[in-house]
């Protein structure tokens, strides 16, 4: 049996991982964005461990929720899964001064994996658009580009993949994975998607518990059990170092 924490499990891909944990008897500890969502969390997955809640368009939530988490752990697996996408017809800007698809999809993974213990098995979640991702160290935050909102949704999933491959590479004791789910038929996918939600859980679900060759490799990119090569900027360790930094200059937490 392991312990596995899992972000953005209210709802969607998150809330369908935690149920094939738990039906594998696994113990979960879910996440939700604030306390309102906590019942609901809950109805969906009525023997999870615990529910812990922040919002990661908040530096302040994210470290409570950090905090809140360790207190449930320590983990085997922890599989961070929250994220927006990009609809919105404008960057927007959060209470930290920072633009809010890049704070909730990069900088909220980040500091969660700054002030967590790392686990044995790390997974991050990045997407297919990760390979339409654009590496512009100058501007993450598009405050110089006009906004493109699937653009910085690509280029969250780049940053994504670029942060599970750069945790692979200071952590050789883990086992770390970038996984594409697919295009799911969640809110954030959107009713023309293709994949049930069950097909864009699967993955995670095995990688978290499987022996598996693939399963047991880190520092790889995964999709429905396969390994697939990332965007090239993915395996430059210059360009991730340079991520690292701009996101501890954002949030004013260091990756140890």
């Amino acid at each position: 049996m392991a312990r596995i924490f899992i972000t953005g499990s209210s709802q969607g891909i998150g809330a369908e991982c935690a149920r094939q944990l738990l039906d594998l008897g696994h113990e979960v500890v879910l996440h939700a964005r604030d306390q309102s969502r906590v019942d609901a969390t809950l109805q969906a997955n009525p023997t999870a461990t615990a529910v812990v809640t922040g919002d990661l368009a908040s530096l302040e939530d994210t470290r409570a929720l950090a905090s809140a988490a360790n207190e449930q752990g320590p983990y085997d697996v922890i599989i961070h899964n929250a994220g927006v996408g990009g609809g919105t017809p404008a960057a927007v800007m959060t209470a930290d001064g920072l633009e809010r698809l890049f704070q909730i999809n990069v900088a909220g993974p980040y500091v969660l994996t700054a002030l967590m213990p790392p686990a044995p098995r790390m997974i991050y979640l990045t997407s297919g658009l990760e390979a339409d991702g654009a590496w512009t160290p100058e501007d993450l935050q598009w405050t110089s580009r006009e906004w493109n909102g699937m653009q910085a949704y690509s280029d969250s999933k780049l940053h994504d993949s670029m942060l599970a491959f750069e945790l692979a590479a200071r952590h050789p004791e883990a086992i770390v994975s970038a996984v594409d789910p697919g295009w799911i038929k969640t809110q954030l996918g959107g009713p023309d998607a293709w994949d049930p939600v069950e097909l864009g859980a699967e993955t995670q679900v095995w990688l978290a518990t499987s022996d598996d060759p693939v399963a047991t490799t880190s520092g790889q990119y995964v999709k429905r059990r396969e390994v697939h090569e990332p965007n090239p900027i993915v395996k430059d360790a210059d360009a991730r170092a340079e991520l690292v930094a701009a996101l501890e200059r954002a949030t004013g937490v260091a990756l140890p």
